[in-house]
C-alpha cells in the first residue's frame, strides 16, 4: 500500500528528517510517537505532498507519489486533522458528504449515491443521530468522530490523521481510537496516526514508528520499540512497561510511570 524509501523532508534548505524507510500493508494501523519539534508535522505534509521531500521516494500502490495526480490522490488518501471549525453553522450530514468532493465533477453536487455513502459512514462511527445536528454546536468528540466519518465517505485507501484524540477528555479519547481500530479492521484501511500517549501505540498499534529528539527512529511492533529507556531517553522520565493478563485475550502492554520525579 505505502512505501517509504530513505525518506528525507523538511523545509526550504532545512532538512529535519534523514532516512526514514517503512512500508504501511491494508489493515494496519501504524502510530507515530515522538516528541513536539521532531519533524512528525513535517512527515506528514511530506506524506500528503504537501511538501517536497528532500530525498528518498515515496510510493503508493507500488507508483512513485510524483505520478498521482491531485485528484487522484484525493480519492485514495484521507485526512483528518486534530480540529476543524468551519466558517458556516453546516449540519453534520453535510460536513460528511464533502468527503466526496474529490469523487465529484467540477461544480457537481452530490448525488444519492454519494448521500448514501456518507450516510453509511454515519453509521459506520454510530453517529446518525447527529446527522441533523448543527456541527459547530456538537461537543469536541462529537466533531471528531464527524471529522472521522468525512474521512471514510471519501472510501480512502490510506488515512492519516493528526492527534485525533487532542483535547478530548479521558471518554471520548477511549471511544475515538475503539472506532479507528475497528474502521483499520472493518474496512481494510490503512491508518497513519501521531499520538503523544504511549498507551494508544501500545495498546491499539498494530505497529509503531518512534521518533527520539535527535530525529533517531525506529519502527517495529509498539511493545517492540517503545521501551522505558526510549521513554527515559526521549521524555526525561521513568516508566515502566508493564504486561497484562487478560483471558481469553491477546495480551497487552501498558506503561506506567515508575516516579513522580523528572529527569533533568
Amino acid at each position: 500500500m505505502l512505501e517509504i524509501h530513505n525518506l528525507s523532508c523538511g523545509y526550504g534548505r532545512r532538512t529535519v528528517l534523514n532516512g526514514i524507510s517503512f512500508d504501511l500493508a491494508a489493515g494496519e494501523l501504524l502510530c507515530l510517537l515522538g516528541p513536539n519539534g521532531v519533524g512528525k508535522t513535517t512527515l506528514f505534509k511530506t506524506l500528503l505532498g504537501l511538501l517536497p521531500a528532500h530525498g528518498g521516494e515515496i510510493r503508493l500502490d507500488g507508483q512513485p507519489l510524483g505520478h498521482w495526480s491531485r485528484r487522484r490522490f484525493a480519492r485514495q488518501v484521507g485526512y483528518v486533522p486534530q480540529a476543524h471549525t468551519p466558517p458556516f453553522p453546516f449540519k453534520v450530514r453535510q460536513v460528511v458528504a464533502m468527503g466526496r468532493t474529490a469523487h465529484l465533477a467540477a461544480f457537481a453536487s452530490p448525488d444519492h449515491a454519494d448521500l448514501d455513502i456518507a450516510e453509511s459512514a454515519l453509521e459506520t462511527l454510530g453517529i446518525t443521530a447527529l446527522a441533523e445536528a448543527t456541527y459547530t454546536e456538537i461537543s469536541g468528540g462529537e466533531r471528531q468522530l464527524v471529522l472521522i466519518a468525512r474521512a471514510l465517505a471519501q472510501q480512502p485507501q490510506l488515512l492519516i490523521m493528526d492527534e485525533p484524540t487532542a483535547n478530548l477528555d479521558y471518554g471520548n479519547q477511549l471511544k475515538v481510537m475503539a472506532h479507528v481500530r475497528r474502521i483499520v479492521a472493518d474496512h481494510d484501511l490503512s491508518v497513519i496516526l501521531t499520538t503523544h500517549d504511549p498507551n494508544q501505540a501500545l495498546l491499539h498499534a498494530t505497529r509503531a514508528l518512534v521518533l527520539d529528539r535527535d530525529q533517531r527512529y525506529s519502527v517495529g511492533p509498539p511493545a517492540e520499540v517503545i521501551t522505558s529507556e526510549y521513554l527515559r531517553r526521549t521524555y526525561g522520565v521513568e516508566a515502566e512497561i508493564l504486561d497484562l493478563t487478560r483471558s481469553p485475550g491477546t495480551p497487552r502492554r501498558i506503561c506506567v510511570p515508575a516516579d513522580l520525579g523528572v529527569r533533568a
